[in-house]
């Protein structure tokens, strides 16, 4: 009788399944996907982005909101922005605001440009300091050639974060020097982020940590549990710190100048002295301790720096990225902007604006400024390459230069406002650098660092030709068609 009932019962549910009309639960379900779409996506999005996103679950409910899911919001786990705001309190500690702003910074800059630097003041966790040396270093070779020498110098500790560390020449050479550096007794820790750095993780790993070094994955892919968080958020930060005493920060990785096929790399890595290197070494560790939740013992080397009225060589640390405030870099920009006088120089390679970053390029332009925009004539992503261009319209009418640079992949990310301001760093121009990944960029009010990174600009503008008004109408529809095509995929961001 069991088995029959069993049957029975088996042979009900089949029946009372066959009488749904399946079709109708799909549509349904789709619909109430919009609904809910609609009440969820707008929040705390631009306009923009909102709409890209109900466009793409209108037209397609249950794939978008599975894309959606995976990529449609910047979240952290809630236990990595508890353990933010104990970094904070650590760099309250460090970076103590012992002088006014108006006692610095206002003696460096001309009077336009500060409001911009006081609001960079207020978004960001650390003060400017006056009294560091930056020496700029465009030269790829170079560069990696002063880290390897400071490297083989060290006298206690060595701190690296990059994005990308390869498995390549540049890579194992670095390596070695990190090795030798661990076989001195010198407490070697290495922070590679999991994605960008994952044939570094995989490959030089193993010989650093046979060496004695210590080897982090920053923001490793976790799908569920505590530590689970949107997957392609990248900490996309290039730091290092040696000894406290010199620190490097900019555009490159420990990868080849020669990674992209066809291509070789041109950079920005600046080498900084001077308490600054306290902040970025502060930065650093931060990242360190989000994925550890401890401190190394170096870090006892993090005291308050000293008080000091100097003008001299005056800069702020500016972090962006979830955990930090909201587009930081990104409004410190716009306001510059606002306030330059003569001059604006913008090099990135990739560049998609927001529309508050592009307005204020344009009512830069507008009312007289300069503005001169270097991007790469060839990129290495076609697809951001197609929804950068279709801003060039905008930008040509406005009066804004657009200047294509030819012969390596320039890869700098820097801006120079009139003859007071630099800002070097990682981001680029794009809303995945000013509101996803982690970055770090340095404001300098140092009119001497100024005027070498104008020169090194100069160098990039020989080798560029300038985009027409009059190219830009003879573009071909199907051309500007796939240019506004990639360019509501950066909404989807």
């Amino acid at each position: 009788m069991g088995a029959h009932g069993n049957i029975r019962a088996a042979m009900t549910l089949d029946g009372a399944l066959s009488g749904i009309d399946w079709g109708f639960v799909y549509v349904a379900s789709e619909w109430l996907v919009r609904v809910a779409a609609l009440v969820y996506v707008p929040q705390r999005r631009a306009p923009s982005a909102a709409r890209a996103w109900l466009l793409l679950i209108f037209f397609l409910p249950w794939p978008g909101v599975l894309l959606y899911l995976l990529i449609g919001r910047a979240y952290m786990p809630r236990r990595r922005f508890r353990i933010q705001k104990q970094i904070f309190e650590l760099v309250r500690h460090l970076a103590t605001r012992s002088i006014s702003f108006d006692a610095s910074v206002a003696q460096a800059v001309s009077p336009e440009l500060l409001p911009a630097l006081r609001l960079a003041d207020r978004l960001s966790e650390f003060p400017a300091v006056g009294d560091n040396r930056f020496a700029l270093l465009p030269h790829y070779d170079g560069a990696i050639d002063s880290i390897v020498r400071d490297i083989d110098g060290a006298q206690r500790y060595v701190h690296l974060l990059f994005y990308i560390y390869e498995n390549d020449e540049v890579g194992r050479r670095v390596t070695d020097a990190l090795v030798r550096a661990a076989g001195r007794g010198i407490a070697v820790r290495v922070l590679m982020d999991a994605i960008g750095s994952r044939q570094g993780l995989k490959h030089l790993g193993p010989l650093l940590r046979d060496a004695g070094a210590e080897v982090v994955s920053l923001m490793p892919l976790r799908l569920w549990g505590p530590n689970a968080a949107r997957f392609d958020l990248r900490n996309h930060r290039k730091l290092v710190v040696v000894d406290g005493a010199c620190a490097y920060f900019g555009s490159q990785n420990i990868v080849s100048a020669r990674a992209n096929r066809g291509m070789v790399n041109e950079e920005m890595l600046v080498r900084a002295t001077g308490p600054i290197v306290r902040h970025l070494h502060a930065v650093l560790l931060g990242d360190r301790y989000l994925e550890t939740g401890t401190l190394p013992a170096e870090s006892d080397d993090l005291t308050p720096a000293p008080p000091s009225n100097a003008v001299d060589g005056l800069a702020q640390v500016v972090p962006s990225g979830p955990g930090y405030n909201e587009g930081t870099a990104e409004a410190v920009m716009i306001a510059l902007m606002y306030g330059a006088r003569t001059r604006v120089v913008l090099t990135s390679p990739y560049v998609i604006p927001s529309e508050p970053f592009l307005s204020a390029m344009c009512s830069a332009a507008r009312r007289g400024v300069a503005v001169d925009l270097i991007v790469d004539a060839e990129s290495n992503k076609p697809m951001v390459q197609l929804a950068q261009q279709s801003f060039y319209d905008v930008m040509l009418r406005a009066g804004v230069s657009i200047h294509r640079h030819h012969g390596s992949f320039l890869h700098a990310k820097h801006m120079s406002v009139d003859d007071d301001v630099a800002l070097i760093g990682s981001s680029n121009l794009d809303i995945r650098s000013f509101a996803l990944n982690a970055e770090i960029s340095v404001l300098i009010y140092d009119r001497a660092v100024v005027a070498d990174l104008h020169r090194i600009q100069e160098t990039y503008l020989a080798h560029c030709d300038l985009v027409t008004r009059e190219e830009r109408a003879n573009l071909r529809i199907g051309r500007r068609a796939l240019e506004n095509m990639a360019r509501l995929t950066d909404s989807l961001l």
